[in-house]
């Protein structure tokens, strides 16, 4: 609920709703919040992120709402070894391709501190690398 008045982007809009109160509030205080949407890629049952088959009509209606400015799309990677990543990478890849122009979409976020070089050899140009900056979370009681 306070997102939009913290946030300059929230990137992990993954459906319709979560557009539409995102908007809704972005109105109230008269705020354009740029977004990424979170893509499942791999389409893992614990993960968010909206299934890459449903994509096309979530660009399509995130297109009408006036408070919201879709930049690009977002992906976490899987907790899989490093060269098992790609191809699900490869494939973020292509589908960012494939809504780019016809949606002007500049940013692919992909990758974490674990992932974030196979990443940009695949075509990220948003990479999150907290872990390494920051270091391993701590376990709180």
């Amino acid at each position: 609920k306070k997102a939009v008045d913290v946030f300059d982007m929230i990137e992990t809009v993954d459906s319709i709703d979560t557009a539409k109160e995102i908007d809704k509030r972005c109105d109230a205080i008269n705020k354009i919040m740029p977004i990424l949407i979170e893509v499942n890629i791999a389409k893992e049952p614990s993960k968010f992120g909206c299934m890459p088959e449903d994509l096309p009509n979530l660009l399509h209606e995130i297109a009408f709402l006036p408070n919201l400015e879709c930049q690009g799309l977002m992906t976490l990677g899987q907790n899989l070894p490093l060269e098992k990543i790609r191809p699900y990478f490869q494939q973020m890849k292509k589908l960012f391709d494939s809504y780019k122009e016809k949606y002007h979409l500049s940013i692919l976020s992909m990758g974490m501190s674990s992932s974030y070089k196979i990443a940009i050899e695949e075509g990220a140009n948003l990479v999150r690398i907290g872990t390494l900056i920051f270091g391993q979370r701590r376990a709180y009681p």
